[in-house]
């Protein structure tokens, strides 16, 4: 039913987790709205046959619906409206919020094309791999003016915006290539600014990935005692904090200093000098570059610069994956000691 439906309505076929959500509640409304439309389009058809204006015998009488009849012109028509919204909010919970163990691809809009990269692999232009059957977050940007991502199968779409990162994600189903179009006018060549993803088992996938990072690159973090692989990007993210002075500010190695230290910094929850407190993702990290005297951090003097266009886009997403690898190192766990239970019997 859901594919004759699809076709009738020229849709393009369902392949992630997110489309058959979308065409249930599409299908709703539109099938709901055409048996409303029906059966007023008939019921005024048949007034105007059977009541058609004869010969004037005299004044109409004068009539009055029941309250009953008023109510449910205005509850029903509501009630439907009211579950729409419910169901569709519920949806739009579910489809903002990415699982923990998703995939993350930074991707970039520029006139007119779009870029990938990912966090411990190479960047590419036109063209996502993803594997099937696993959640994958898009945290997008753009290098000028505004764009929108937006894949039709998927039934994603969100703006690309410059100076700051939005997120979407999506879990793709079946493997195959998909279009990928700009949903929002931005040039000339709006029409031309398209890419395409392609979706592999998840065998396939490992193998593409595997042939991207033959050559790992090991460098040494500062004040570490042991070395540590970092992915492309997050080595780039170091580059990028050396040559705009970042780590004369903010440390690795956990040491109080100007600024934050970066170490275990993504995903803490931190103080505010304000009130209250701010989590340390991506949406706080690139804020923080871009308006650094929004959420000043408790107990730092509000003195950093911004780094409004002095960043572009890749260099902000090289530095927060270069935040993302800063992990403190876990304790050992304590030995585990058996009980002293004497001597056993004979």
């Amino acid at each position: 039913m859901s594919d004759l439906l699809r076709r009738i309505l020229f849709l393009p076929e369902a392949a992630s987790s997110l489309a058959p959500r979308v065409d249930r509640l599409h299908f709703f409304i539109i099938i709901t709205t055409f048996i409303v439309g029906a059966g007023i389009g008939l019921t005024g058809l048949t007034f105007l046959v059977r009541y058609r204006r004869g010969r004037v015998d005299g004044p109409a009488p004068a009539m009055s619906a029941p309250r009953w009849m008023e109510a449910a012109f205005a509850g029903v028509p509501l009630s439907f409206f009211l579950l729409w919204g419910a169901l569709g909010f519920e949806d739009y919970v579910w489809a903002r919020t990415p699982p923990r163990e998703a995939m993350d691809v930074y991707v970039t809009g520029k006139q007119w094309m779009w870029k990938f990269a990912y966090p411990d692999g190479p960047g590419m232009v036109g063209v996502l791999h993803v594997p099937t059957g696993t959640p994958v977050r898009l945290l997008l940007t753009s290098r000028d003016v505004i764009h929108s991502f937006y894949v039709p199968a998927f039934r994603v779409k969100m703006d690309a915006l410059p100076g700051r990162y939005t997120e979407v994600w999506f879990e793709a189903v079946r493997p195959g290539r998909y279009r990928v179009l700009c949903a929002e006018y931005c040039g000339l060549d709006h029409s031309r600014m398209r890419a395409e993803v392609v979706v592999l088992e998840p065998e396939a996938f490992e193998t593409w990935r595997a042939r991207q990072l033959s050559e790992p690159t090991w460098v040494t973090s500062e004040g570490a005692a042991e070395e540590e692989v970092l992915g492309p990007l997050a080595r780039e993210g170091r580059v990028v904090a050396a040559r705009q002075g970042c780590l004369q500010c903010h440390t690795l190695d956990g040491t109080p200093h100007i600024g934050p230290t970066w170490l275990g910094l993504y995903g803490r929850e931190e103080p505010l000098a304000s009130g209250g407190s701010v989590r340390a993702d991506v949406a706080y990290l690139t804020e923080s570059m871009m308006d650094p005297l929004a959420k000043v951090v408790a107990g730092y003097a509000p003195v950093m610069p911004s780094y409004h266009g002095r960043l572009s886009a890749a260099d902000v997403g090289a530095l927060i994956e270069f935040i993302k690898s800063l992990h403190p190192e876990r304790p050992e766990p304590p030995p585990v000691q058996e009980p002293d239970y004497g001597p056993l019997p004979r």
